[in-house]
């Protein structure tokens, strides 16, 4: 099984100095690849000078995570491929659970070890936490996270599970799966385009699975942090998104209503708040929703779509309203 594991850079030395000796050292038997999105700073002059062994694959422009990857994909040969932040500190032994993980379980096609704070290092990180999950109208939450709630890690998430998705922070792929798929879906730029893929994958047939025995600690917010208003449009839009291709019609028609509801309580939420900039972030990824309806109406899935998607009815109503902050509270097991 040959692992190639791809980080996507773009004006990250800094990262890349930090973050590249845990990849290095800690990952031997795969390969490492560097896939510049068109830095304008020192990044592929000080990979280039500390670490030959490294391939670097340069793209000609910055497209964003889902392009950027798309683009550099295309030049690297392995059977799985792992995606992985710049801005993530791996662990000794990080990879042998998930290459078991593939070998024992051959329907898995997508896979997201435990996701854990770098600075806060006994808690799980907002960006996948345990493994990711979606409710009836496409809000997506973490075994680990909800909404801005972390949970602290004691082993309550040690296991191997069957999830919805995993986090494009730290993402293993089979490489036939990611080019049957046809990689990311570039109208994203950028975050959910991981949720889309694997949702994608789901009605394909294929699985995406969690494997809790192996670990990774991602710093997080090194290209958007949570709180810009740049990352709440993104996020507000491109959920719009999955939705419209990715489930039936007679499915997805009533949930988009909803959403535009449910979307205007948050931007109302935003308002007390004071974070204006967010609220007119959300008013903004309505308008671009509409404007790009008919494209992304166009780019519907042939295969049949999976209809049990979600294992909650609402997030929003069982956090703002119920308090349930715990995933083992939200869903029995």
């Amino acid at each position: 099984m040959k692992i190639a594991v791809v980080i996507l850079n773009w004006n990250g030395e800094a990262l890349l100095k930090r973050f590249l000796p845990s990849v290095m050292e800690y990952s031997k038997g795969a390969d490492i690849y560097v896939v510049d999105n068109a830095s304008t700073d020192g990044s592929v002059d000080f990979l280039k000078q500390n670490y030959p062994s490294i391939g670097i694959v340069q793209n000609s422009t910055n497209g964003g995570f889902a392009k950027g990857y798309n683009d550099g994909l295309k030049h690297i040969e392995a059977d799985i491929f792992c995606l992985l932040n710049s801005d993530v500190e791996v662990t000794p032994n990080w990879l042998e659970p998930i290459k078991n993980a593939f070998e024992t379980l051959p329907e898995a096609s997508i896979i997201q070890p435990k996701i854990l704070d770098l600075i806060k290092k006994d808690h799980f990180e907002y960006a996948g936490a345990a493994g990711g999950f979606i409710d009836m109208f496409g809000y997506p939450f973490c075994r680990g996270r909800i909404f801005q709630t972390i949970e602290k890690d004691e082993g309550q998430y040690n296991d191997i599970k069957e999830v919805f998705w995993a986090t494009g922070a730290c993402m293993f792929i089979k490489s036939d799966v990611f080019k049957e798929l046809g990689g990311f879906d570039e109208d994203y730029f950028a975050h959910q385009e991981e949720i889309d893929l694997c949702w994608r994958a789901k009605n394909a047939g294929h699985k995406v699975y969690y494997v809790g025995h192996s670990e990774v600690y991602h710093l997080g917010g090194s290209t958007l942090s949570n709180m810009n208003p740049k990352k709440t449009f993104l996020n507000f839009r491109n959920s719009l998104y999955s939705i419209t291709k990715n489930l039936p019609r007679k499915k997805a028609w009533p949930i988009i209503v909803v959403r535009l509801l449910l979307d205007g309580i948050a931007a109302a939420r935003f308002i007390f708040q004071l974070k204006f900039d967010h609220c007119f972030a959300i008013l903004r990824a309505h308008l671009s929703f509409y404007a790009n309806f008919i494209k992304m109406y166009r780019k519907r899935e042939k295969a049949n779509f999976i209809l049990k998607y979600h294992i909650a009815t609402s997030i929003v109503w069982s956090y703002f309203v119920h308090q349930v902050e715990n995933f083992n509270i939200l869903v029995k097991d």
